[in-house]
C-alpha cells in the first residue's frame, strides 16, 4: 500500500466517505461533518498510521486534506 493509499484511509475511515471524494477542496469549511472529534480523530489516525509525532501547529492546521499533505511533508513522508 502506498502513503497516499495510507492517507486517503485515514480520511476514508474517520469521514466514512468513498476515495472519489478526497479531494484538495475537502476541508472543515466544505464538509458538514468536520468537527473537532473527526479533526482529533484525523490526527490520531494519521499518527499512527505514519508512526509520527505531529506539533500542537500542525495538529490545529490539518483541517483539509491539502493541508495534511503539506504537514506530512514537513514529516518526510511522501505522499
Amino acid at each position: 500500500m502506498t502513503n497516499l493509499e495510507k492517507y486517503n484511509n485515514v480520511f476514508i475511515e474517520v469521514f466514512g466517505v468513498d476515495a472519489s471524494a478526497l479531494c484538495d477542496d475537502f476541508s472543515k469549511e466544505t464538509v458538514d461533518q468536520w468537527d473537532s472529534v473527526h479533526q482529533l480523530n484525523l490526527v490520531t489516525l494519521a499518527e499512527e498510521t505514519f508512526d509520527i509525532m505531529l506539533d500542537p501547529e500542525d495538529i490545529m492546521g490539518f483541517t483539509s486534506y491539502a493541508e495534511g499533505k503539506q504537514i506530512l511533508s514537513k514529516q518526510d513522508i511522501e505522499l
